[in-house]
This record gives C-alpha cells, sequence and structure tokens, in this order.
C-alpha cells in the first residue's frame, strides 16, 4: 500500500466530497492517510475524522502561522488531546520567516514547547520549515533524542543531511514532479530517509496542476521518485510505507 504522510483533508474544500475522496484513494492503493493539526479547532477536526474513517490517522499542534494564538495552557491540551489512539504525532509545528504571520521570538518558543511535548509523549513531530533552516536545525538540535519529519521538504541537499544526521526523515510533495532542483536531493539521500505525501489540498503535481490536490496523488511523488532514483515502484512504495509505519508507530498500535 501507499501511505499520504500529510494531508489536510478536513478543509471545507473536501466538505461535500470527502467519501469519494477516501474511496479513490483506497481504489488508487492509498491505504492510510495521516490529517494534519494546525491548531486546536483543526486538531479536533482531525481526530473526528479520524473517529469516523478506520484508515485515517490525525495529528494536533500549533502551525507556525498559528503560534501566536497559542494560549497558556496550549500544551495541557495538545497533550490531552494526543492520548487518542488514532493521534500519531505532534504536528504541524515549526517556523516560516517567509509569511512572519507569527513573530519570529513566538515562533520558535512555540516550537520548541511543542517539540519537547513530544519527546516527553513519545511521539514523532511534523516540522514544517520555510525560510527557516538554520532556525529548524538549532531548535531541533536541542532537544536531543527528538524524532520527526520535515514536511515538504524543499531546502537544498546540504539542508538534507543535516536533518537526516539529526535522525529526521524527510518528506516530498508534488513540488518534485515541477521543481527540478529537488533532484540532486532525492539521488543522493537514501530512501530509508524518506516519506511521500500530497499535503492536500495544496501542491497538486503534475499531471494535475491547477486543480485541488487529493491523497490518491501520492502516488505521483512515489513515481517521480522512482524515475530520478532509477528503481521499480514497488521498491519506492515498499520503503516509504515501512519509514511511514516505523515513524508514525502509532499506526501500527491502532491496529488499522
Amino acid at each position: 500500500m501507499f501511505i499520504d504522510s500529510h494531508c489536510h483533508i478536513y478543509y471545507d474544500t473536501f466538505k461535500n466530497d470527502i467519501l469519494e475522496v477516501i474511496h479513490k484513494a483506497e481504489d488508487a492503493g492509498v491505504k492510510k492517510m495521516i490529517c494534519i493539526g494546525v491548531d486546536l479547532k483543526s486538531s479536533e477536526s482531525c481526530i473526528n475524522l479520524s473517529h469516523k474513517f478506520k484508515n485515517i490517522y490525525a495529528t494536533v499542534g500549533f502551525h507556525p502561522h498559528e503560534s501566536k494564538l497559542a494560549e497558556s495552557d496550549f500544551l495541557n491540551e495538545l497533550s490531552s488531546m494526543a492520548k487518542d489512539p488514532k493521534v500519531v504525532a505532534i504536528g504541524e509545528i515549526g517556523l516560516d520567516f517567509h509569511y512572519n504571520h507569527s513573530d519570529a521570538e513566538i515562533q520558535r518558543k512555540v516550537f520548541i514547547q511543542q517539540l519537547e511535548l513530544a519527546k516527553s509523549i513519545n511521539l514523532p513531530a511534523v516540522v514544517h520549515s520555510r525560510n527557516a533552516d538554520d532556525e529548524t536545525y538549532e531548535d531541533i538540535s536541542k532537544i536531543k533524542g527528538s524524532k520527526g519529519v520535515i514536511h515538504c521538504f524543499a531546502s537544498d541537499l546540504e539542508q538534507a543531511k543535516k536533518m537526516i544526521n539529526l535522525g529526521y526523515y524527510l518528506s516530498f510533495t508534488g513540488l518534485i514532479t515541477f521543481v527540478d532542483a529537488l533532484s540532486k536531493v532525492i539521488t543522493n539521500i537514501p530512501l530509508e530517509k524518506m516519506l511521500i505525501e500530497t499535503d492536500s489540498p495544496y501542491l497538486s503535481p503534475v499531471p494535475f496542476r491547477g486543480k485541488r490536490n487529493e491523497p490518491k496523488n501520492v502516488i505521483e511523488i512515489a513515481k517521480k521518485i522512482a524515475l530520478i532514483k532509477a528503481v521499480d515502484l514497488e521498491i519506492v512504495k515498499k520503503q516509504t510505507t515501512n519509514n511511514t509505519l516505523k515513524l508514525f508507530h502509532k499506526i501500527v498500535q491502532s491496529n488499522g
């Protein structure tokens, strides 16, 4: 099977056809999907969706854009939500200095707090990093033994190797089907450190550019990796699925 390790299918854009979206994914061989929260409300939406569908899992966390909204008791809220058997990670957390919707100092404080929470409850972190390579590396380095994935990896080979050396996985989106520079990264890092994701409804891969992205399209990312690394698609499917299940260990525990 394939696993879409990062999607936002609780968005309103999926409200009218969520059943069809899930069925199309399943028919295409995408048997599990991880629905990613960005604040308390969306995290709750992810959990609710995961309770409706056996093959959907959830994460809980504050995205860097939303970190200014994190109130004093937010860690207790997240910790409580994370006890749900379908919650498999703390995320989407991280740093975004491209948009700066939240102050950089607040972003870093909330990021480190959530990394510490993830470690303390033995869950991986799903990390967003944009225009913040050095700071992301520095903050993760502070939390010894932190585990997680850099979602939608779009940096260079040097940063890729640094994050892998910290024990992190790198997850790739439809960007790799139209951003040629990422081919160098994929060529030079081991398949054992890669995950695949759609980031639905964003970043539709070729040949679906300009359309709403959805979990079934994660196969296009796998196809591109197979092409770049000159290996059979089955190898990419098996390895990325194994990587995902290893990182998000609660998926196996929940017997889903």
